[in-house]
């Protein structure tokens, strides 16, 4: 990895291999302060439980020596819970980024506009014909999230997909989908509506190590990805016109990157069902900390929501003693007053702006 300079602007040009995008300083010194607490927040999160592990312990463990007991709490039962909320809320973060951008609307999320309830729907549907793995359940909400993505796109489609039009589809044909899922766990075998019901609360308690392992292959591919659109994104972000001027063909990129987002969503909702509002808050402050102002950066939205959502477990897992609260509940919580305060202040500019 190389840095080619600094561009007028504050703007650095980075190079990795065949792929390259820009940065500022300030962005790359949040985003490892960002990289940094999530690492300390991972390891503390390591150390708590019922079985307390000391940080001597925990290094210990990590490095391959110390008790048998402690290699097996930290690495068989911690940490791949540790790694998915560090997984999965990236994965939601650059799904949310992506929609932000192409709507140019901070409520532009997935969990917003349909697509996690529609992945959410596939996945159910997959378990109520009797596929329960991860993988299956994987395809299912892919599919559902992009049947949903379709549905929605075609819906707002108008001589081109207006970002507000967008949302404002996207948000009544979640609410469909929604009354969809209740008519489903009315008129499913009470086994699997309870299994759905407590799937679709949103929790990381069943995520083991394959899960992990295959979410992480996942995530890389989408990763690779990331560099090319957020150039495209941000051309996007100067008008449909603007951007094909600049080369960019701007119906299909944006169908290519809301089916980026809906598979980053899908990845989630397969293996810890739905799980909302991070993908919702994290690309906003991410923008705010970073400084990228009106534009969103995939890379660091990804950390934020990465910090986010492993904060959020260890609160469900230690807030209350002795109770484990899906993760799902305690993002609802801190997502809906942060939804609150941006309704509010979204309400606010529209007046200054009048």
């Amino acid at each position: 990895m190389r840095a080619a300079g600094v561009r007028a602007g504050g703007a650095i040009p980075i190079r990795i291999g065949r792929l390259s995008f820009q940065t500022t300083r300030r962005s790359i010194v949040v985003c490892a302060a960002v990289a940094v607490a999530t690492v300390l927040l991972a390891g503390v999160a390591l150390t708590l439980g019922s079985y307390a592990i000391s940080a001597d312990e925990l290094v210990a463990a990590l490095l391959g020596s110390g008790e048998r007991r402690v290699r097996t709490v930290v690495l068989e039962w911690r940490m791949p819970r540790v790694l998915a909320a560090v997984l999965f809320g990236a994965a939601l973060a650059i799904g949310g980024a992506i929609l932000q951008s192409l709507t140019r609307n901070p409520l532009g999320s997935p969990d917003i506009i349909g697509l996690t309830t529609g992945s959410y729907t596939g996945a159910v549907g997959a378990l109520m014909l009797g596929f329960t793995s991860y993988a299956a359940m994987g395809i299912g909400a892919l599919v559902g999230g992009l049947v949903t993505a379709l549905a929605v796109y075609l819906l707002a489609h108008r001589g081109g997909v207006q970002g507000f039009r967008f949302v404002i589809v996207g948000v009544a044909v979640g609410a469909f989908l929604t009354s969809v899922n209740s008519w489903f766990s009315v008129k499913v075998d009470v086994d699997v509506a309870l299994r759905a019901a407590v799937w679709g609360a949103g929790s990381l308690a069943a995520v083991d190590g394959t899960t992990v392992a295959v979410s992480a292959l996942v995530l890389a591919l989408i990763l690779v990805w990331l560099p090319t659109a957020q150039r495209r994104m941000r051309r996007l972000e100067l008008g449909d016109d603007a951007a094909a001027m600049l080369g960019v063909p701007v119906e299909r990129t944006k169908l290519i990157l809301i089916v980026l987002s809906v598979a980053a969503t899908a990845l989630v909702t397969a293996a810890a069902g739905p799980i909302a509002f991070v993908a919702l808050a994290a690309p906003q402050i991410a923008r705010r900390i970073t400084g990228h102002g009106a534009s969103v950066d995939l890379f660091g939205s990804a950390l934020v929501g990465a910090f986010l959502l492993l904060a959020a477990d260890v609160i469900a897992q230690h807030a209350v003693p002795g109770i484990v609260l899906p993760t799902g509940a305690i993002t609802v919580c801190l997502g809906g007053l942060y939804l609150v305060w941006l309704l509010g202040r979204e309400s606010r500019r529209a007046v200054r702006t009048s």
